[in-house]
């Protein structure tokens, strides 16, 4: 069956422009489209003979040749065949990369141009995310606070309007490679593509740079940006300010703004989650006889804590509820004190003698060592044995 004229089959004439061609086949494209058309048994085909024609019409060298043999120009390897293992003009089609084709060439205008195949997929670029690392007290952890940060940026030019063109105009079509962002160079029976050289394969260029950004379309700026530090962070929770990070480029939309946390080591207070450890030091006297010690909280208070007697080192009690708060809810860990019994230094005389007097006084004490004594007694009766 003799195939149809490319023309025909996309309804344009010889001389229809760049813009026409891809108008054409989109719109067929569309209407043949397998998925829309499924009780047509021949849509398939028809759709790929629609992806096939553009194949070749929107390729100046393709095009040139075509209209000078027609289908000839294609068969018995003529013309270099296609792109990469996509459609190959009058030879055998692989569906999958003709769908592949079709959404490229459909959707990639709405989608920042992508990094398809076709290259020209830099014209609008995603800015950069930033990263801010803050230092705050543990105090600051607890209350939460309002934190204004510097950063310097590249934000969009004031002047073009982030175009990088002189008044904000639209930049130009890349005439070295209409707009594709590559070109191709035959070396032998071998096709290369690469990016083109005149557009950095932006498929653009701007004719009249904006004197402002030198064409770039950015400009630095140091700007203060408030930060909203919620009560309960911990180190290395991360808070992100949406579309605050580096401007994109020709349009592209803004990155994002991260501000990570490091909460600094305390004085008196260790943390574990949202709970809270202080190791508290109380007289000899008080762990033998029994007391009440005041003892400091996060929140910058005061609590009275009764020490019973007898109290030994390393004696936890809990304080429920004075620990630092959970993020974002209205629950508190606890504080727990470990008691650390301090042994008297630097005795005077008559403390020495009082000691000694009360050694002799003691007989059932201290039950910790009477029974590790015992055991050591024990064990090495039984070495001896």
């Amino acid at each position: 069956m003799a195939k149809r004229d490319y023309y025909d089959l996309l309804g344009v004439s010889k001389g229809a422009s760049e813009q026409e061609l891809k108008k054409a086949y989109r719109k067929k494209a569309m209407e043949l489209h397998p998925d829309r058309n499924k009780d047509n048994p021949d849509a398939e085909a028809q759709f790929k003979e629609v992806n096939e024609a553009y194949d070749v019409l929107k390729d100046g060298d393709k095009k040139a040749a075509y209209d000078r043999y027609g289908h000839a120009a294609f068969e018995n390897g003529m013309g270099g065949g296609g792109r990469g293992g996509g459609f190959h003009p009058g030879g055998g089609a692989d569906f999958g990369s003709a769908f592949s084709d079709v959404f490229d060439d459909l959707f990639g205008d709405f989608m920042g141009g992508g990094s398809g195949r076709r290259g020209g997929g830099q014209r609008a670029t995603r800015g950069s995310d930033l990263r801010y690392n803050l230092s705050i007290s543990l105090e600051e952890a607890f209350t939460g606070k309002q934190q204004n940060v510097s950063v310097t940026s590249s934000v969009a030019c004031d002047t073009c309007e982030g175009s990088g063109a002189e008044g904000g105009a639209e930049p130009a079509t890349c005439p070295t490679c209409s707009g594709m962002g590559k070109v191709r160079a035959q070396q032998g029976f071998f096709t290369v593509e690469r990016s083109c050289p005149t557009c950095a394969g932006r498929g653009q260029i701007i004719t009249n740079p904006c004197n402002a950004c030198s064409g770039s379309g950015l400009q630095q700026r140091e700007r203060s940006l408030g930060v909203n530090i919620p009560a309960g962070v911990e180190t290395g929770t991360r808070i992100r300010l949406a579309g605050e990070g580096e401007a994109g480029l020709r349009g592209g939309p803004t990155g994002d703004f991260y501000i990570f946390i490091e909460v600094e080591d305390h004085p008196i207070f260790e943390r574990e989650g949202s709970n809270l450890f202080c190791r508290v030091p109380v007289s000899m006297t008080t762990a033998a006889l029994g007391g009440e010690i005041e003892v400091p909280t996060i929140d910058g208070g005061k609590s009275r804590v009764k020490v019973p007697a007898g109290s030994q080192s390393g004696k936890q009690m809990r304080l429920r509820g004075k620990g630092m708060p959970a993020l974002r809810s209205n629950q508190s860990g606890d504080l727990f004190l470990e008691l650390a019994v301090e042994t008297p230094v630097n005795l005077t005389s008559k403390q020495k003698e009082l000691l000694r007097e009360f050694e002799e006084l003691s007989e059932d004490n201290s039950p910790e060592s009477t029974n590790f004594f015992g055991k050591v007694k024990t064990f090495w009766e039984g070495m001896k044995g």
